[in-house]
């Protein structure tokens, strides 16, 4: 697959100019850490604030329905602009654009008004968040892939690690304010990324710039579907299974830490640090192999079902101090999960139709977020915490070995294909035998008298 067909900046691509375009990595992978953390401490400080004003769990859910639903409901526009537009333009134009709103949710008063501009940046961020993971692909090569992206979510799982702290000291000591406008800086980050990121995809070759050739192959790119690829359909899917069942988790697990096992708050906040720190090592394990298409479908069903173990592990652990171990193995495998799924979905997906694909990914995170969440809060209310634990990891370790077969077809395929074919040997040429010449007939000689 090439990747090279989008849109390359001002004197070629900055991975044709300057062998992997490094320099762009960072800047988009600094651009989603400082972004993830400030969401991150805006949402935690929009939940505190709520709850201080005593709104209850209906306020709450609505938030967190305002910051999911647009991802998936606008999955289809996010992507076709994260292929059509200028990256660069829509980048700089979002980044701006959601600072606006962050500063006028800084001086919100009411809940509706609170609810609609936390939609309105949700809606930004179903914009960058694919066109960032598009650009990816841009800056490096097929075997570099695997790194880069495994930079890229160390980058965002670190300013996840780093928000929950701060919003609360900064909660405790200014108030909803600053976190806002915290968040608001982030996203001028972004913006000033977007201008500085040399690599760009989308907008500067037009249709009719376009040589006739090019315009049939764009056509079929744009007409791409996930379904088409059996390997990427399927990280799509295990993806989506994985994030569900962290979310179930996430609901059940202070009940299993406070209420169950009676281990203290400090032990609750270790085992996210845990989980994200698994996560980020996860992602490298991947990374360094520089591992073909195959060996990542199977490895995406390896960490996939580490992960659901983990999950399972939950349910029957005897004291709290087991949760530790086990979610170093679920983190690690979450991360292997995350860096497959992404660097498939890269390799394999056509360049015109590449910020679709990542903008479906976002739809389902956030989707099976949201109803790992709902799915949590039934189960709890159904049954204990620990049968409920146990059918998260349950339900996760089915859905692996449902795609097992197929995802192990594909990779065999995928392998049958690497491998060079043998060529066949020419046969040795017959040398001609040499026919006998006919010898001239001898004249009779002459005979002296």
């Amino acid at each position: 697959m090439s990747f090279t067909d989008a849109k390359p900046a001002r004197g070629g691509s900055a991975r044709s100019a300057r062998g992997s375009g490094w320099t762009d990595v960072y800047l988009a992978s600094g651009a989603k850490a400082v972004s993830a953390a400030g969401d991150l401490l805006a949402a935690i400080a929009l939940v505190l604030e709520l709850q201080e004003r005593g709104m209850g769990g209906f306020a709450v859910a609505a938030l967190l329905i305002a910051e999911a639903a647009p991802p998936v409901l606008l999955v289809r526009w996010a992507g076709r602009l994260a292929d059509r537009v200028d990256s660069r333009w829509l980048l700089v134009l979002s980044g701006l654009a959601q600072a606006a709103v962050c500063v006028g949710l800084a001086f919100a008063g009411g809940l509706a008004e609170i609810i609609a501009l936390v939609a309105v940046l949700a809606a930004g961020l179903a914009l960058t968040q694919p066109c960032l993971s598009a650009l990816v692909p841009e800056m490096v090569g097929p075997d570099d892939l695997p790194r880069a992206t495994a930079l890229s979510q160390t980058a965002t799982a670190a300013g996840t690690m780093l928000a929950p702290a701060l919003a609360g000291v900064l909660m405790g000591h200014f108030g909803l304010r600053v976190p806002l406008l915290a968040d608001a800086a982030t996203y001028l980050a972004i913006a000033v990324a977007g201008g500085l990121i040399r690599t760009r995809r989308g907008g500067r070759t037009g249709p009719a710039a376009q040589p006739a050739e090019k315009k049939t192959e764009n056509k079929q790119e744009t007409g791409w579907r996930l379904r088409q690829d059996q390997l990427v359909w399927s990280a799509v899917v295990l993806i989506g299974a994985v994030v569900t069942a962290a979310g179930l988790v996430n609901v059940a697990e202070v009940f299993l830490v406070r209420g169950t096992l009676h281990a203290s708050a400090s032990v609750y906040g270790l085992l996210d640090s845990v989980w994200i720190a698994a996560t980020m090592a996860g992602a490298w394990l991947l990374a360094r192999r520089r591992p073909a298409d195959w060996a990542l479908g199977r490895a995406l069903l390896g960490m996939l079902a580490l992960t659901c173990l983990s999950v399972a592990a939950f349910a029957v652990v005897p004291a709290a101090g087991w949760l530790v171990p086990v979610s170093l193995l679920g983190g690690l495998g979450n991360g292997g999960v995350n860096n497959a799924a992404a660097v498939l979905i890269g390799r394999r997906a056509p360049a015109a139709a590449r910020g679709q694909a990542f903008a479906v990914v976002g739809a389902v995170v956030s989707a099976a977020t949201t109803g790992g969440y709902l799915l949590g809060g039934l189960l709890l209310a159904l049954i204990p915490v620990r049968p409920a634990i146990a059918v998260a990891g349950l339900a996760g370790l089915a859905v692996t070995a449902a795609f097992a077969l197929p995802v192990l077809r594909a990779c065999r395929r995928e392998r049958a294909q690497a491998q060079p074919q043998p060529q066949p040997q020419p046969e040795p040429e017959t040398q001609p035998q040499p026919q006998p010449q006919p010898q001239p007939a001898r004249e009779p000689s002459e005979t002296t008298a």
